[in-house]
């Protein structure tokens, strides 16, 4: 049988918001089974609870941020979820002492060491995961972007970006799929960095974003290079993030999902819509569970 899985013992660290830019703890602690993933606001007058939820992310601007109907904000958390999707958390409690969890070094990376140390723990109750069962689409056709489900016997994120030529984005690396039978999300996804350019700075400041950004927690590009001293992981890096993010947009929904995606400009905007429409429209998917883990899609044994 294939159970919930939530963290055997608390664990902490300390960073900064990307771009509140305040000082941030963050502690992770266990959660019971079918609690789902929560998030406490430390800092506020009686620790509000924000439950993660796809109707609750009502602030996508460079990020994926909960804001409740009493505007407690929870910012910028796709990073970990990604890393939550990773090794399958159902179920954990995430305590904030500021309005943004910390961007550490850009990546997800920082979050599965911290998961690896808190240590996996398996529950009692049975792990649901959502197959995906007709296609399902989101176009915004003024921005030129589009974002899908389709059925798939497994777990595979492609992602399509166009960022006009810039020459660090050579044709090349534009496109990549990751079909987590065959890819390893540690080895191949969770170190690729959020990245921006230097022409984007003043519009972030002006809206009170990027003011914890810098050289150690982003990749920041030029008209013509990378600005990073040692340059980029990967040739591709920029459109394995764009995965690492789908990965985290897509598990606010709380659940690993049996089905494709696959997004052309992708961005936490349309991916979040796309969960919504996935939500109104029941038809188009169903949860299913496994007694036998022999059953289970090949790509879950592989991301662990």
């Amino acid at each position: 049988m294939i159970f919930q899985r939530t963290i055997k013992a608390p664990i902490n660290a300390i960073g900064v918001g990307l771009h509140s830019g305040c000082r941030v703890s963050l502690t992770l602690k266990p959660a019971k089974a079918d609690q789902g993933i929560t998030f406490i606001r430390t800092d506020l007058p009686n620790h509000p609870t924000v439950p993660c939820d796809p109707l609750l992310i009502n602030d996508t601007r460079l990020s994926s941020t909960l804001v409740d109907e009493n505007k407690v904000r929870v910012g910028t958390i796709e990073h970990l979820m990604s890393a939550f999707a990773c090794f399958g958390i159902d179920n954990i409690v995430v305590e904030l002492s500021a309005q943004e969890t910390p961007i550490m070094d850009g990546s997800s990376n920082s979050f599965l060491y911290l998961l690896e140390q808190a240590g996996i723990a398996e529950q009692s109750a049975k792990k649901r995961y959502i197959r995906i069962k007709q296609e399902i689409e989101v176009k915004d056709e003024a921005a030129n972007k589009w974002v899908k489900f389709v059925p798939f016997a497994g777990y595979k994120v492609k992602i399509i970006t166009d960022f006009g030529g810039h020459p660090v984005f050579k044709e090349e690396y534009s496109t990549f799929e990751a079909d987590f039978s065959k890819h390893s999300y540690i080895d191949e996804i969770s170190r690729a960095r959020t990245f921006g350019f230097m022409y984007e700075v003043e519009y972030m400041r002006k809206n009170g974003l990027g003011l914890g950004g810098n050289l150690n927690n982003a990749i920041v590009l030029d008209e013509e290079s990378v600005l990073n001293e040692g340059g980029l992981r990967f040739p591709d890096e920029m459109v394995r993030h764009k995965i690492l993010d789908a990965i985290g947009d897509l598990y606010i929904i709380g659940h690993q999902f049996i089905g494709a995606f696959e997004g052309y400009r992708s961005g936490h905007a349309i991916n979040n819509q796309l969960l919504r429409k996935l939500l109104v429209n029941p038809d188009t998917w169903e949860y299913v569970t496994f007694d036998d883990p022999d059953d289970v899609p090949p790509s879950f044994h592989y991301i662990r």
